[in-house]
C-alpha cells in the first residue's frame, strides 16, 4: 500500500521535528497530564501519534507502563533514539491511528498535537476519520480509563479564513479543514497537508458516539496547557473524557452539567 502524504511528511520532518517551538514544555506537560488522568506510577498508557516519543519517554522515566503508536516510521526511528537516550523501555507499535486494535486493556490514552486526529488524507471522511480513531482508543481502554486529546480549533480557522494569514491557506468551511502547502525545513519536497478543525459541541458528539464520555473541555494549544476556557483564536482545543461502565447516551451529559457560558 502506498505511504500516505502525512506519513511521508512526518518521515520527512522527523529528524528536525523537535525543533519546533511546541515542543518545548515536555516537563509541564507531562505533570499535567498526570495530574489530568489521575495516574499512579505502573499505570499503562498508549500514546497515539507518539511523534518522537517527547511524552512517552518521559511517562516512561517516570515509571508508567508506556506504549507509543505512530503512523510514521521515521518519528518512531527517533523514539526509539529518544527512549535509549533516557534509559527507558517503551513498546513502539508502527501502526494506523484508524486501524489499529489491542487485547489489553490501557489506563489511560493520550492523542497530543493532534497525533492524527483530523490530520486527513483525500479519501478521509471528515467524520469518519476521528470517529474511527476514537473508537479505536475507547476499544483500548479499561472501564473508568480517562483520555486526554489536544486536537486543531476550527473557531481559529473561521475567524481566519477572510481574515490576516487567509492566504497561507484554503479553507473547507463544510469539512471545518485547511489546506496548506508544507516544505519542511531542509526537504526539497512540498506537501499538500490536509488539516480538520473542532468545535466543542461535535466534539462531545463524536467522542460520546465512540463509547467516551467528556468530563471537561480547555483551552490546549501546546505551551499553553492549563484547567481554562478557550481562547477561540488559539490553536488548539483539550479534551478530557473517561470509559464509563455503560455507553453514554445523547446528550452525553457535558453540556447538563455546566452552565451556559462558563
Amino acid at each position: 500500500m502506498a505511504k500516505s502524504q502525512w506519513a511521508a511528511f512526518f518521515d520527512d520532518h522527523a529528524p528536525r521535528y523537535d525543533e519546533n517551538v511546541f515542543t518545548k514544555n515536555t516537563l509541564a506537560e507531562v505533570d499535567f497530564l498526570i495530574e489530568a488522568l489521575g495516574l499512579s506510577r505502573g499505570d499503562s498508557i498508549l500514546d497515539i501519534g507518539c511523534g518522537t516519543g517527547r511524552h512517552a519517554v518521559e511517562l516512561a522515566s517516570r515509571g508508567f507502563d508506556v506504549t507509543g503508536l505512530d503512523i510514521s516510521s521515521g518519528m518512531l526511528a527517533e523514539a526509539r533514539k529518544r527512549a535509549s537516550s533516557a534509559g527507558v523501555e517503551v513498546a513502539w507499535v508502527h501502526a494506523d491511528a484508524r486501524r489499529f486494535a489491542f487485547r489489553r486493556g490501557f489506563d489511560a490514552v493520550v492523542c497530543l498535537c493532534e497525533g492524527a486526529f483530523g490530520l486527513l488524507t483525500d479519501a478521509d471522511d471528515p467524520i469518519g476519520q476521528p470517529l474511527a480513531i476514537l473508537r479505536n482508543a475507547a476499544g483500548s481502554m479499561k472501564t473508568g480509563a480517562r483520555a486526554l486529546f489536544t486536537v486543531l480549533n476550527a473557531m481559529r480557522m473561521i475567524r481566519r479564513a477572510k481574515g490576516e494569514g487567509a492566504e497561507d491557506a484554503e479553507f473547507d468551511p463544510i469539512a471545518l479543514a485547511e489546506r496548506t502547502d508544507c516544505l519542511p525545513p531542509g526537504s526539497s519536497r512540498k506537501y499538500s497537508l490536509f488539516e480538520r478543525g473542532f468545535v466543542p459541541t461535535e466534539l462531545v458528539l463524536l467522542f460520546g458516539t465512540a463509547g467516551l464520555e467528556v468530563l471537561e473541555i480547555w483551552g490546549g494549544t501546546a505551551g499553553n496547557w492549563g484547567r481554562r476556557p478557550i481562547d477561540p483564536d488559539e490553536y488548539e482545543i483539550m479534551v478530557l473524557a473517561q470509559k464509563p461502565e455503560r455507553p453514554p447516551a445523547p446528550p452525553f451529559g457535558f453540556f447538563a452539567r455546566r452552565e451556559f457560558g462558563t
